[in-house]
């Protein structure tokens, strides 16, 4: 019997979900804890041979990168699809897309990220046409269920794309060196700001449900009526006011501008942005852990929005892309139908954040507020969430 630990050592970690798919026992599950993130659970301790594969898959559980110096080599370019109906659907430039339609047409399979209405979360999938990858469109702003999906990948022949965040993109290439498969995986993560706790999304649904029913659709992002510099628009459908959507014809909904029943801004002052990113509902993982800032990453391709000035009146969206690796290099080199204008790297990261978000003081009475599932439409709720931001601004006010 080996003396070293479990995964269980750990509470509040990323929640990536890599330590369940390598574990050879198969008794490592994702759920998630009282703060409302994900975690990992042993639920037969006693099956554990202590082998330590699990910690050592873990991002959390090691300082450094997957992904060392000597093996990146950084291009960055300003970057957008072609195919106008696909850069208008997508949050960006539409070029994460793009790089996931290519690689399917050349037999990869895509492990991306969907909403799953059934289960009222975001959660990874595997896609093998371009149809299925389409469901992975757009940002989702809340922790991924990542367990099954990663279950499912066979590391033996078939080739991957996979998306995700920053630390489950660590943990992920953690697990392929590992078992020694990293060449038949391209990794690909993304500007992150944070997770909220999903208890700020239970409750923004809960707010919703009595005007549409149960939710039928979500989308965080939509450029259609507004242009990209004010995308940050909740639209959500339910039961009473739209039918589910098919994703069996899901490539229409490129040419499709759906309008939903609820479109909610951030500039607005819309509940669930309000929460996310007033920094209402932050995780200590990503507060006191994120070391994924700018260019720290493990991943062959980093994506996101190029906001600053360079291209400040461009509203049809432009994606920032990042090349760390030979393999990504060699990607995005070898797109088609896309547009590619290499930029330096402050050009591509500029208005990124550079520190890992903070919560602001006294967020913990909301974080108390909604793991009891009160109201957040309340006059109540509403009043304690003004408070605290006056608050914050005389400090940062005294501060300065």
């Amino acid at each position: 019997m080996s003396n070293r630990q479990n995964i269980m050592k750990f509470s509040y970690c990323y929640g990536c979900g890599v330590c369940a798919a390598s574990c050879s026992k198969k008794i490592i599950k994702i759920r998630i804890n009282k703060d409302g993130f994900y975690e990992p659970h042993i639920d037969n301790p006693e099956k554990c041979t202590m082998c330590g594969i699990c910690l050592d898959v873990c991002a959390f559980n090691h300082q450094d990168l997957s992904l060392q110096s000597d093996e990146i080599g950084i291009k960055s370019w300003a970057a957008w699809s072609n195919d106008e109906a696909i850069r208008r659907k997508c949050s960006s430039g539409g070029i994460g897309f793009e790089i996931g339609k290519q690689l399917i047409a050349k037999g990869y399979h895509a492990v991306g990220c969907r909403y799953d209405i059934k289960e009222q979360r975001a959660e990874h999938y595997i896609a093998t046409t371009v149809e299925e990858f389409v469901q992975s469109i757009g940002s989702k702003y809340i922790q991924s269920y990542t367990e099954e999906a990663f279950k499912q990948i066979n590391r033996k022949g078939q080739k991957y794309l996979v998306t995700g965040t920053p630390c489950q993109i660590d943990s992920f290439r953690r697990m392929i060196r590992k078992f020694h498969c990293e060449d038949n995986f391209v990794l690909m993560d993304f500007f992150c700001h944070c997770v909220p706790s999903m208890h700020a999304w239970k409750a923004y649904i809960k707010m919703l449900e009595p005007k549409i029913g149960k939710v039928t659709y979500a989308s965080w992002r939509n450029k259609f009526e507004y242009g990209w510099h004010d995308s940050w628009l909740m639209g959500m459908d339910g039961e009473k006011t739209s039918k589910p959507v098919d994703w069996h014809e899901s490539y229409n909904l490129l040419i499709r501008e759906r309008k939903s029943f609820v479109q909610s801004r951030l500039s607005q002052g819309d509940m669930f942005y309000e929460l996310f990113l007033g920094d209402f509902c932050l995780g200590p993982q990503c507060q006191n852990n994120c070391k994924y800032k700018i260019d720290k990453s493990s991943a062959d391709i980093r994506i996101g929005d190029l906001w600053g000035k360079a291209y400040a009146n461009d509203e049809k969206g432009v994606s920032a892309l990042i090349a760390f690796t030979e393999k990504g290099r060699n990607i995005v080199q070898g797109l088609n139908g896309v547009t590619l204008k290499e930029q330096p790297l402050d050009i591509v990261t500029e208005g990124q954040m550079i520190k890992n978000a903070c919560a602001k003081p006294f967020s913990s009475f909301v974080m108390d507020y909604l793991k009891k599932g009160k109201p957040i439409d309340s006059f109540r709720f509403k009043s304690l969430v003004f408070s605290i931001k006056v608050i914050a601004k005389i400090k940062r006010m005294i501060v300065k």
